[in-house]
């Protein structure tokens, strides 16, 4: 696993799920060196990212709904600044 994320986007991130989610656990991890070089490398370093978090939010819903619930909290930022976004998202006591 990689380094928790303190760019000032990933810190975006990560107060943006905060108010939409209100999450038990929240890492937002940066896998935008992995990437250097690729489409949508845009040069700051922070493009690419991986979000795990687990929120009671996403009790009784499946994998594409709870994906829209993170995707609606970050719209703008996926529309212009985030690349690739992946998600693991999990209600309390899954897996």
């Amino acid at each position: 696993m990689h380094e928790p994320a303190t760019g000032p986007l990933a810190s975006l991130i990560a107060a943006r799920l905060a108010a939409a989610l209100a999450p038990s656990q929240l890492q937002v991890v940066n896998d935008s060196a992995q990437h250097r070089g690729h489409l949508g490398d845009d040069g700051t370093g922070e493009s690419h990212f991986t979000v795990i978090v687990e929120s009671a939010a996403f009790a009784g819903l499946n994998r594409v709904a709870r994906q829209r619930l993170v995707n609606k909290a970050l719209a703008d930022l996926l529309a212009t600044r985030i690349h690739a976004l992946a998600i693991r998202a999990t209600a309390p006591g899954e897996a």
